[in-house]
């Protein structure tokens, strides 16, 4: 992708082509570990598409209109992470008063959206591109949204998983594994359908 790509194929690839978690890898960790339930994946899919539209919208303004003219781009890791961190106490703080028991259920991942490398991820991949401001915002819905069908998906398939009768060597996180596997797979054959 580059700055000359269309905001539909931006969309469309960030979600499914490209999708951050089953193409890319990044964020594996609240991926493995909130998605147990469903209602957990919904809370955590929600302020991770908050905090990575967010983050990328103020990563993207700062790094244009304030490193890049006063000559400091490399400071934009610290600039970046400073602004996410930012976000996440914000999203803390606003679950914690108005949905405590989502606060309780995510427990230590809420506050490691901060260190989510997905997030950091597509801060840098729109500087990498070189995308416009409404391509970084697509960008980061698109890619957010990627994210959330495959937690969704995934903590759906666990929870029927729990019931399923299974031979013990792949209960746990040996069915988990294989059904990420299997998921990614699965994505991986979206790859050139959309012409990208």
């Amino acid at each position: 992708m580059n700055s000359n790509t269309p905001l539909i194929a931006i969309l469309v690839s960030s979600i499914f082509v490209n999708n951050i978690i089953l193409m890319r890898f990044i964020g594996l960790c609240s991926f493995f570990g909130v998605s147990n339930r469903l209602s957990s994946a919904l809370g955590m899919s929600l302020a991770v598409t908050f905090v990575m539209s967010l983050a990328t919208t103020i990563s993207w303004l700062i790094y244009n209109f304030v490193l890049i003219p006063l000559n400091l781009v490399f400071l934009k890791i610290i600039v970046f992470i400073l602004v996410i961190s930012s976000l996440v106490q914000l999203v803390e703080l606003f679950m914690k008063k108005n949905l405590p028991m989502l606060f309780k259920a995510l427990g230590i991942y809420l506050p490691l959206i901060t260190t989510n490398c997905a997030i950091l991820g597509v801060t840098f991949l729109v500087v990498d591109y070189k995308f416009n401001f409404l391509q970084s915002i697509v960008f980061a819905v698109g890619t957010a949204t990627g994210y959330s069908l495959a937690i969704i998906l995934f903590s759906s398939i666990r929870e029927r998983l729990e019931i399923a009768p299974l031979p013990n060597a792949v209960k746990g996180y040996g069915i988990v594994f294989i059904t990420a596997a299997i998921m990614s797979l699965s994505f991986m054959g979206l790859i050139g359908l959309f012409g990208f």
